[in-house]
């Protein structure tokens, strides 16, 4: 097996590829099984609106979550491959962002999530096939950060609660503001912030997908305690 044929396999079950790599220890990717190293790490997950398309027209609303929904989906897959599925939500939470960095030319942006050279900051991860065998044909992909050489940083003058600086990011100010009818255009259609950026435009969510993630991300963060 190649990784083309397993690229090919994750587009067919709703999912973007995203990258792959040979995992050394400080990776720390489990092991397949007991005594079985895992040889080659494949991404699955998003970029721009395809997988939001595949899990709507899917899901059932009353029983699915996105978490749900892509365990699901992506533990069949690698019984179909003969891998084993890791997931970004579970507990321990497993160094998705280290792999990611490993995988593809993905790097932190001013907004500390992380933007790519093709789809900006319209992209995600939701969960990693492991194989015991090495995969030949892995990408590579070692693009710099568009960041290093956008001057003008509009996506930080774009947060109309000035809720990322040089200090990090204000999640409690973030939480306030989408919390009230003020914040109803970063709910509706997405962090104004991250619209503002100019990298991938072309891979923006669609304003169902958006205010999706909105929403979650305001519940969590609500159930954190955050006020």
């Amino acid at each position: 097996m190649n990784f083309s044929t397993v690229e090919q396999a994750i587009v067919r079950t709703g999912f973007t590829p995203r990258g792959a790599f040979g995992p050394e220890p400080q990776d720390r990717v489990p092991d397949v099984a007991p005594g079985v190293a895992t040889r080659t790490l494949v991404l699955a997950g998003n970029a721009g609106p395809d997988m939001w398309r595949a899990f709507s027209a899917e899901r059932d609303p009353a029983r699915d979550s996105l978490d749900k929904w892509s365990r699901t989906k992506l533990t069949a897959l690698a019984v179909e491959l003969g891998a084993v599925a890791l997931f970004p939500f579970t507990r321990p939470h497993l160094p998705f962002q280290r792999w990611a960095q490993r995988a593809e030319a993905c790097h932190p942006s001013p907004l500390g999530m992380f933007i790519h050279p093709d789809y900006g900051l319209w992209h995600g991860y939701r969960g990693a096939l492991a194989f015991p065998e090495s995969l030949g044909g892995l990408p590579s992909d070692e693009r710099p950060s568009p960041c290093a050489t956008c001057a003008d940083r509009p996506c930080r003058d774009a947060c109309p609660v000035n809720a990322f600086t040089d200090d990090g990011y204000d999640v409690a100010a973030c939480v306030r503001h989408i919390a009230t009818e003020a914040g109803r255009d970063c709910m509706e259609l997405g962090c104004r912030a991250r619209r503002a950026c100019p990298v991938g435009t072309e891979h923006r969510y669609e304003p169902a997908q958006a205010r999706f993630h909105m929403a979650a991300f305001l519940r969590a963060r609500l159930a954190d305690g955050l006020r």
